[in-house]
């Protein structure tokens, strides 16, 4: 998983125990990875505005 997070184009998000090496502070029993490719037309919106689509930042 380490390598996919790594590949360009995609978005990474981790839910729950925030590894304390990195600074997190929170407790879990779980920490979930979330690796999604965003290369072929994905889009993400913040505050209603595109700022991320196919892989390359709008702002």
């Amino acid at each position: 998983i380490l390598f996919d997070e790594k590949i360009g184009g995609t978005i990474h998000m981790a839910l729950g125990f925030g590894f304390a090496q990195v600074g997190g502070k929170n407790e879990s029993a779980i920490h979930w990875d979330l690796i999604c490719d965003m290369r072929d037309g994905g889009q993400i919106f913040a505050d209603g505005e595109l700022f991320y689509e196919s892989g390359e930042f709008k702002v």
